[in-house]
């Protein structure tokens, strides 16, 4: 944690203990406002959330980014792959073998056979991978949230949060 926001930590429950003693009959909404406008700490904490809602802006746009990228390489991985394949097809048709440029040398050869399954229930059984189990977290918290008992398995104490409304 930052220096300056541990010492306003530091006043603020030091400042709240003081009053506590002096005003132990100070209600609850008093005693925060009193607080609030002696010192800085609400202010601090105010100054984290707005810099933390920047950074999630930030994120988003880049996500964004990111995505629209991502679609940009699948679009030029395409068109190089067609180029590539056009370029195949031209050769064969034409019956060149090698082309020698400059730049590069594209020579025409024959490739490796691929993998073709027409129907994997023939297959014999030697050729499957056993998988192993996958835990179906979602399925086994939704169980344990609604009361019942798994054994190997418990939810945990909830943690604090915050929420942080910005509409």
């Amino acid at each position: 944690m930052h220096t300056p926001l541990i010492n306003e930590i530091r006043v603020y429950k030091s400042l709240r203990e003081r009053l506590l003693e002096d005003f132990p009959h100070t209600d609850d909404e008093t005693l925060a406002d009193t607080l609030e406008g002696i010192t800085s700490l609400y202010e601090m904490i105010a100054q984290i959330i707005r810099s933390a809602l920047v950074d999630q802006a930030l994120v988003s746009g880049l996500k964004m980014r990111v995505d629209e990228m991502k679609i940009r390489l699948d679009r030029l991985q395409t068109r190089a792959g067609k180029k590539r394949q056009l370029a195949l097809d031209a050769m064969a048709e034409a019956g060149i073998r090698k082309l020698t440029e400059a730049d590069f040398t594209v020579s025409m050869r024959t490739g490796s056979s691929s993998l073709i399954v027409t129907s994997e229930d023939n297959i014999p059984r030697q050729y499957m991978v056993p998988q192993p189990p996958k835990l179906d977290r979602q399925g086994l918290l939704a169980v344990l949230k609604s009361g019942q008992v798994i054994e190997g398995a418990v939810l945990s104490n909830p943690q604090p949060t915050i929420s942080v409304r910005t509409k």
